[in-house]
């Protein structure tokens, strides 16, 4: 069902992967100038408030978005799929591939949004299909999920991480050194792994935008 949201609309979509049939929502703002997908972290999905915030804000900068489910509802549960990147980055490609068919996002070119577990995921994925893929943005991301595949990323790559989340700022300050892309690490003061603190979400949606933004080409 289509819903009008100012000058966008969102829709309910299904995407085939395999034998998988993954739901998404995809949101088409008016003069899109790209598509952003969105690779969730473990235990989130398209309805996401977190990501479903970054979405709005790119689709208010021009940006087509699609929160889409990696799992499909019987496999979230099971841990192994849950971080089986290699299946992510599968699917993850197939829904690449469904939008370069769809009409209304035919002809555009494309980025990836990924967080936690789903920065793997984009990684990996961006690795393997470097003609598919013109940007990538991890929130507070595991890149070092996707290690063995950083150094054949071509994809300019922004990793943003809370200035509070020590652990995982260690993981991106080494898939930092990994990537030879173009490439930036922000850590944005006083944020925790899931940016819950005020401003935190929003400065992580404009630098997210503005990363898109350059390096997305309007080509349709």
């Amino acid at each position: 069902m289509d819903q009008a949201f100012g000058k966008r609309r969102e829709a309910a979509v299904e995407v085939k992967a395999g034998r998988a049939r993954l739901k998404g929502i995809l949101g088409l703002p008016a003069g899109m100038a790209g598509v952003v997908l969105f690779a969730h972290g473990s235990g989130s999905g398209r309805l996401s408030p977190r990501n479903t915030f970054v979405a709005r804000m790119l689709q208010d900068g021009g940006l087509a978005t699609l929160l889409l489910d990696l799992l499909e509802e019987h496999e979230a549960d099971d841990r192994r799929k849950v971080f089986d990147i290699d299946l992510l980055a599968d699917r993850l490609l197939a829904a690449t591939e469904w939008l370069a068919q769809e009409p209304a996002t035919k002809g555009f070119q494309f980025g990836y949004f990924g967080a936690s577990t789903g920065a793997g995921a984009a990684l990996q994925a961006a690795a393997r299909a470097p003609a598919s893929v013109a940007a990538v943005v991890s929130r507070g991301g595991r890149p070092d999920l996707a290690a063995p595949y950083l150094p054949q990323v071509k994809a300019p790559t922004l990793l943003i991480v809370g200035g509070d989340d020590s652990p995982v700022i260690r993981m991106n300050e080494d898939a930092l050194a990994l990537l030879a892309c173009p490439k930036e690490l922000v850590i944005v003061p006083g944020a925790t792994h899931l940016f819950e603190e005020p401003g935190t979400l929003e400065e992580v949606a404009g630098l997210a935008r503005r990363w898109f933004l350059r390096y997305i080409p309007d080509s349709a």
